[in-house]
C-alpha cells in the first residue's frame, strides 16, 4: 500500500519505507545553546509518533483550538504567535534538529507552555499522532520549492498531502499556505482548486501578509531577492 493510501490507523508496519519524501535531512551544526536545550526541554516538549494517536486536549493539559505548522525553520514565527495567542495551542514540526533547539531555547527563554514538538516527517505525523477532525488550523509557510522541474515530485503541497490535512482539520478548519516562489504557488492553487474539501477564505493570494502571519527569515530573504510573497488561505468545508 502506498503511503498516501493510509488512513492513520494502520500499524507502522503497515507504512512503506521508499515513500518519496519532501524534505532532505540535513542535520548541520548544533550550537551549545541549541544542544542544551534539546537535552533539557525535548523529553517534556517533544512528541513522538509511536505514542499512537494523541488527545490533544491531555497533551496541553486543556481544550482550545490548536495549530499545527508544518516546517517551522528556526521557529521565531511559530513562538511569535504562541506569543500573541495564548489562548490557543501550537504544534510544530521539523526535521532539522539545530531549527528544534533554537525554538526550544525561545520557549524557555519566552515562558511559552502552549508549543509541542515533532522532529519527524510531517505525513507520518499526520497519520499516526493527529486524529482525526481534532486541528483548527493547518499552515505550511514557505516550504522547500523544489524549483527544478525533474524534483517538483517532491513538493509538500500534493493531492495526497492535502488529503491528509483535510482529514485531520475541523469542519470549517483554516489551511494557510505562504512561498515565494510564484511557479509553486501557481502549483498549490491547482491542487487546492482540485481538492473539493476546500474553498477559498477571501482573495487568492491574500493583499498581503495576513496579521496573524509574522514575518519569517525565509520571506526576509526571499523579498530581498526580488520575489513576491504569495499568502493563500482555504477552509474545510
Amino acid at each position: 500500500m502506498d503511503a498516501s493510501e493510509t488512513t492513520g490507523t494502520e500499524p507502522a508496519a503497515a507504512y512503506p519505507s521508499r515513500r518519496i519524501r519532501s524534505f532532505v535531512r540535513r542535520e548541520g551544526r548544533l550550537t551549545r545553546g541549541q544542544q542544551a536545550a534539546l537535552e533539557a526541554l525535548w523529553p517534556r516538549l517533544g512528541l513522538a509518533t509511536d505514542q499512537g494517536l494523541l488527545d490533544l486536549a491531555e497533551v496541553f493539559g486543556r481544550r482550545v483550538p490548536v495549530t499545527l505548522e508544518v516546517g517551522f525553520g528556526d521557529g521565531e514565527s511559530l513562538a511569535t504567535q504562541a506569543v500573541q495567542y495564548p489562548e490557543r495551542d501550537f504544534i510544530g514540526i521539523e526535521v532539522h534538529r539545530p531549527g528544534v533547539g533554537h525554538l526550544l531555547g525561545e520557549i524557555e527563554r519566552r515562558g511559552l507552555t502552549n508549543i509541542r514538538l515533532f522532529d519527524t516527517d510531517a505525513v507520518e505525523v499526520l497519520e499516526r499522532s493527529i486524529p482525526p477532525a481534532s486541528l483548527d488550523t493547518v499552515q505550511v509557510f514557505f516550504p522547500d520549492p523544489w524549483h527544478k522541474k525533474r524534483h517538483h515530485k517532491r513538493r509538500l503541497i500534493q493531492p495526497a498531502f492535502v488529503d491528509r490535512i483535510a482529514s485531520r482539520l475541523r469542519p470549517g478548519g483554516r489551511l494557510h499556505l505562504a512561498t515565494d516562489w510564484a511557479d509553486y504557488a501557481e502549483h498549490m492553487q491547482v491542487v487546492l482548486a482540485a481538492a473539493d474539501r476546500f474553498r477559498p477564505d477571501g482573495p487568492l493570494p491574500a493583499p498581503e501578509r495576513p496579521a496573524h502571519r509574522p514575518e519569517t527569515k525565509f520571506e526576509r530573504r526571499g523579498e530581498r531577492l526580488g520575489h513576491q510573497v504569495w499568502d493563500l488561505l482555504y477552509r474545510l468545508r
